[in-house]
């Protein structure tokens, strides 16, 4: 029998999932609209560091929607940084309007929508949107994995050289010459790497079992949140690359009977 604090949270995070895919299709409207013809295209940290008017119009469109359905929730979004708790939730959303902006420039069919919501223990809900599919990949912190619904698995895969590996790199040419040292060093040990350009579709195809295990360096939290709490949930381990020695925060998810290997070959 269910007491009545688990009923309560169980609840909490259906509607905490139901805003967040809400949210989602929010920015996928206004993604689509704009696709193909995108406007306004400007740099940010680098020349390869792009951002549009599509992306900060999908921004717009996410904090009215997280506005109207939860008011008094913190904000942290990618192009419009954190605002503030208006009342005491304890939640806060983490949304990337638009993951894979270059992708989405060029009309590369890998870009996606990512919302997540957290408390103090960590991430409640999470959707990785593909608006070009229509297909959603879902989580909350006591629910299954799900993609379209339904419920999805990680691959299970216990050698590393029959796993498929997605990675991403950074937008600074330095550290690009470092990870590319990193691959160089990871290709003879895997199946394969994958570079797709949307760390939050990565994260949501390793927990599908599309790929194997995913690493990355230079991911801010807008880019894994939701896409992490969904590769959990789906039976991946998460093992963070702490930043050290001039190289920022990463990430390895993987199948637990890969992770550890994967972390050692790729965290230098």
């Amino acid at each position: 029998m269910t007491d009545a604090t688990e009923t309560t949270t169980t609840t909490d995070e259906a509607e905490l999932l139901d805003v967040a895919r809400a949210a989602a299709r929010a920015s996928a409207e206004v993604l689509l609209r704009y696709y193909g013809k995108a406007r306004d295209v400007r740099t940010k940290t680098t020349e390869t560091d792009l951002v549009s008017e599509a992306d900060e119009t999908a921004e717009r469109a996410i904090r009215e929607l997280l506005r109207a359905r939860r008011p008094g929730d913190a904000v942290l979004g990618e192009e419009g940084g954190e605002t503030a708790a208006t009342a005491t939730t304890g939640v806060r959303w983490i949304v990337d309007p638009l993951d894979g902006t270059v992708n989405y420039l060029f009309g590369f069919p890998m870009w996606s929508v990512s919302v997540a919501c957290e408390d103090a223990d960590g991430a409640l809900a999470g959707v990785v949107y593909d608006p070009l599919r229509d297909e959603e990949f879902a989580a909350t912190r006591s629910g299954p994995a799900l993609r379209d619904g339904e419920p999805i698995a990680c691959s299970g895969k216990a050698q590393l050289s029959q796993a498929l590996v997605a990675t991403g790199f950074s937008y600074d040419a330095a550290l690009r010459a470092r990870q590319a040292e990193v691959v160089a060093r990871a290709l003879p040990r895997v199946r394969d790497i994958r570079r797709g350009g949307s760390a939050a579709l990565d994260l949501a195809y390793a927990a599908a079992g599309r790929v194997d295990a995913y690493w990355e360096r230079d991911v801010q939290p807008w880019d894994y949140a939701a896409g992490r709490l969904i590769a959990t949930r789906a039976g991946l381990a998460i093992r963070e690359l702490p930043a050290a020695d001039g190289l920022p925060f990463g990430l390895v998810a993987a199948p637990p009977a890969l992770v550890d290997e994967l972390h050692a070959l790729v965290a230098d």
